[in-house]
Parts: structure tokens; C-alpha cells; sequence
């Protein structure tokens, strides 16, 4: 029996110390302090100051001005706690960094919590809605920023690269590409059309009357306009037809014609009728 109670007495202890220990460290960590994760919020207390400003009242333009820039920061804020969440995380499962510099990035997130459902609101007072595309128009005039401070330290940057390297190659000015523009041939009633047609009677090259065709370089004639004559056709089995004219149809009409009737006359029925009536 004795051998029973005491292992159950040990882990009752055990059990009860680290209770014990649990309550009084989180008495104590409930009334700990902790360093702010980021100092201060300037553009906060900006709007806030300008909102309490009655005499004279500040104008709605630079309250709208400095609620923006106050979500500016904010959005910056969010996305620098994005970028150290993994990190910290990391160190502090590997114990390279303590519990203080970890709570510390938690409170960071609640505040900044509360402080996004306050801009909503405030923005909610001037607009109906804006608080729903405030942080999207803050985060386009953020990436706006980057880029203009980029543009704007380009020269610098260069310069001091240079007096660090040095320059790496002379500047060379190369002309702009100019546009090639092919003259046409002048119109026929131009003054430049004669010129030209002078000039080609000197050097020797016939002109042609315009209704003349021309024969190409190449010696091949243009096909002939088609004749009022009777041509031959060739047929597939490779025979010969002529096409006869109007003028020998209507002949050969009327010869055949003259055949046909000369030969019903001196037909034997038509002189016996002609016998009989004599």
C-alpha cells in the first residue's frame, strides 16, 4: 500500500507547483511592460490634432490629407510585422531571442488591429465607403513614393558610382534616324513630267505616244485585242474549225436554199402534176 501513495503523492506535488509557478508568472507578466515594437505613430497624432482644432476648424481637405497619410503608415506597418512575424518565430523557437522581444510583436499586432478598425471608421465620417478602398488608394501612393524617390536618386547614384568605379565607357552621341522618303513619278500635267520626258529624248530613249503600247524589257508583246475575222480554234483532238463569218453563213444559206428549191421543182411527182394541168 505504501508503495502505491508515494508515486501518486510525487506527481500530485509536481502537479501542483507548476501551477502554482504558472499563476504567479502570469500575475507578474500581466503587469510587466513591454518596449513598444515601433516608438510612435507622429501621423496619428497629427490627425488627431488637426481634428481637435476648433478655432478656426481645420478644413476638411487636410483632414482627409492627413487621415490618408496616417493609412500610409499604417500599411507600412502591416507589412514590416508580415516580413518579422517568420523571422522572430523562427529565433525565438531556436532560442536566440527572448520572450520579451515576441510579446512585444504581438502587442505591436493588436494595436495595430485597433488602429485599422479607427482609420475605417474616421474615413466611414467624411465618405460613405471610403473606408473600404482607403488602405488600397494608401498602398498605391506608397508604391508611387518608391518609385518617385527612385527616379529622383538616379542621378546621385550614378554619380557616386562613378567616382567609386569610374566611368565605364565614353558617351557617344549618335545622330537620330532620318526618315527615307522615296519620290513617285510626277503627274502627267506637272511642269517636273516635261523635264522628264526632255531629259529622256536626250539621252536617247524613244518616248511613246500614249496610246501606243510600249514593248516591255523583257521582248514579250502584250496579247493582241481580238479580231473581227475568223480565226481558227483548235479543239481538244486537236483538229482545226474555222469560224465561219456572218457574211459566208448567210451566203451558204442562201445557196442551199436555191439547191433545195431547184430540186423539188425538177422532182417526177412535180412535172407530172405539171403535165396533168397542161
Amino acid at each position: 500500500m505504501a508503495s502505491v501513495l508515494v508515486p501518486v503523492l510525487y506527481v500530485g506535488i509536481v502537479i501542483s507547483s507548476l501551477l502554482l509557478f504558472s499563476h504567479f508568472y502570469r500575475k507578474r507578466s500581466a503587469g510587466k511592460l513591454y518596449e513598444p515594437y515601433f516608438s510612435s505613430h507622429p501621423e496619428r497624432d497629427v490627425y488627431v490634432s488637426l481634428l481637435q482644432k476648433t478655432d478656426p476648424p481645420a478644413h476638411e481637405a487636410l483632414l482627409k490629407a492627413a487621415l490618408v497619410r496616417r493609412a500610409m503608415t499604417d500599411v507600412s506597418r502591416v507589412v514590416r510585422l508580415r516580413e518579422d512575424k517568420p523571422a522572430l518565430q523562427n529565433l525565438l523557437q531556436k532560442g536566440s531571442i527572448g520572450d520579451d522581444l515576441w510579446n512585444s510583436l504581438l502587442q505591436a499586432e493588436k494595436e495595430l488591429e485597433a488602429e485599422i478598425v479607427e482609420v475605417v471608421a474616421e474615413a466611414n465620417t467624411f465618405v460613405e465607403g471610403w473606408g473600404s478602398i482607403i488602405f488600397q488608394s494608401a498602398g498605391e501612393m506608397i508604391a508611387n513614393e518608391k518609385m518617385r524617390t527612385v527616379y529622383e536618386e538616379t542621378a546621385a547614384s550614378r554619380d557616386m558610382k562613378e567616382q567609386k568605379y569610374g566611368k565605364v565607357g565614353a558617351k557617344i552621341d549618335l545622330p537620330l534616324p532620318q526618315p527615307v522618303l522615296m519620290p513617285g513619278p510626277p503627274p502627267p500635267g506637272h511642269p517636273a513630267h516635261a523635264a522628264a520626258l526632255a531629259a529622256a529624248a536626250a539621252a536617247g530613249t524613244p518616248s511613246s505616244a500614249p496610246g501606243t503600247p510600249v514593248k516591255p524589257p523583257n521582248s514579250l508583246m502584250p496579247p493582241r485585242a481580238t479580231s473581227t475575222k475568223a480565226e481558227s480554234v483548235a479543239s481538244s483532238d486537236g483538229e482545226n474549225h474555222d469560224t465561219p463569218s456572218p457574211s459566208k453563213s448567210v451566203s451558204t444559206t442562201s445557196k442551199s436554199f436555191s439547191t433545195n428549191s431547184s430540186h423539188i421543182t425538177n422532182s417526177p411527182r412535180r412535172r407530172a402534176r405539171n403535165g396533168s394541168s397542161h
